[in-house]
């Protein structure tokens, strides 16, 4: 059976755990703790960059959400996870690499610097763009990909779903609003979806974390 190696309050992990249960393929799910777990000899064999997520599947290691979630496709093509029509696909690809590279990077400012700090303001500036560009690609489709869940809505249902915790709303964006709604009410997301409590333990274990790479 697949070994899935994660942590629940882990954005690239959920990325995959919801792939895992929208394509319902049975896994063996571990959660590592990451105040030291990811730094045990066997799971450096795994993951020598000590991140979650990773993969075992029957002794075939894999690394990275974007990746792991393109072998799984690949491998249960059915759910399919990417739509057929050349446009329609080259659109969830461009999605996903949005949110992961325009996107993500500015998480981080948002959840440690101070208010009306030149970084958060520029951060928050960014994040808008971005959430106007994901509105104009969404258009008028129920998803990414067109009328059928794709990655493009896993990934990016997932890398957004921390802005709510931390005061930014799509109300500006009515069909991204819709469209978010309708993740939440997805099984998937009810199962992995983390609690504001949830968030706030995680915005201090990576405060923890940014904190100890600053230290002399």
């Amino acid at each position: 059976m697949l070994k899935f190696y994660y942590n629940p309050r882990s954005p690239m992990a959920r990325r995959v755990w919801r792939g895992l249960l929208e394509k319902d393929i049975p896994f063996e799910g571990i959660v590592m703790n990451l105040n030291g777990d990811q730094f045990q000899p066997d799971y450096l064999q795994i993951h020598p960059f000590h991140h979650v997520p990773a993969i075992d599947d029957d002794g075939f290691k894999m690394i990275e959400s974007i990746a792991i979630l393109e072998y799984l496709e690949t491998k249960y093509p059915n759910p399919t996870l990417l739509p057929k029509d050349t446009q329609s696909l080259a659109t969830v690809r461009m999605v996903q690499m949005v949110s992961t590279n325009e996107l993500v990077p500015k998480v981080l400012p948002l959840m440690l610097e101070k208010q009306d700090s030149p970084k958060l303001i520029a951060a928050k500036e960014h994040v808008e763009k971005v959430l106007a560009f994901f509105a104009d690609n969404l258009k008028d489709n129920s998803y990414f990909g067109g009328e059928n869940l794709s990655l493009a809505d896993i990934i990016v249902g997932t890398d957004i779903s921390s802005l709510p915790h931390l005061g930014i709303d799509f109300s500006k964006y009515p069909n991204l609003n819709k469209w978010f709604e309708q993740l939440m009410q997805r099984p998937s997301w009810q199962t992995t979806e983390m609690s504001p409590e949830d968030f706030e333990k995680f915005r201090r274990i990576v405060t923890r974390m940014v904190q100890q790479k600053m230290k002399p």
